[in-house]
């Protein structure tokens, strides 16, 4: 595996090995040791999969109370997957990065807890898995608004969909910040 930073403070980005033949292939998706070994310590308690189609955005979300770090991996498919911080005291705060993971390479994209997440399916029948390290709570969970202009993140895909619930969030100048 292959391990480098991602775009701002806190971000990694994992290379897995892909063991490829003529059957198909076969990739390690987590192996705690290993991710320890490149300075990830994190201890997860929940996996998430999430099926869209594509054009679908999710996101952006974060937790106040609980906040989560997660490790994004894609099973089927492809998304632009975009981490926004929101920790008052990074250098990179209120900035956001963005990374094509898809079924191919099989990277991997750590965003440790104090960032939103979210991201569009590039294709249909996306499938994306996602470990975290705090339990999901309703109550705590916040969006921010996934076309706020101040942030201007560059959506790959014109055609968006957003769920109701995504519509809301919030102005990044209006968020609860870390």
């Amino acid at each position: 595996m292959i391990s480098r930073p991602g775009g701002l403070d806190g971000l990694l980005v994992f290379e897995p090995r892909v063991f490829r033949d003529d059957r198909g292939y076969f990739v390690e998706l987590h192996q705690a040791a290993r991710y320890r070994d490149f300075g990830l310590e994190a201890t997860f308690v929940q996996d998430n999969l999430s099926h869209s189609r594509r054009g679908v955005v999710r996101g952006l979300h974060y937790q106040w109370q609980h906040p989560q770090g997660k490790l994004v991996s894609v099973v089927r498919g492809a998304i632009w997957d975009v981490a926004v911080d929101l920790r008052r005291a990074s250098p990179t705060f209120g900035h956001w990065w963005a990374i094509r993971l898809d079924d191919r390479t099989h990277t991997q994209f750590w965003l440790p807890a104090g960032f939103a997440h979210g991201f569009q399916a590039l294709e249909d029948d996306t499938l994306v898995l996602y470990k975290v390290t705090d339990f999901w709570q309703p109550g705590d969970e916040r969006t921010l608004a996934w076309d706020d202009p101040q942030l201007a993140i560059a959506w790959p895909l014109a055609d968006a969909i957003v769920s109701a619930k995504d519509r809301q969030g919030q102005r990044f100048s209006e968020a609860t910040a870390f």
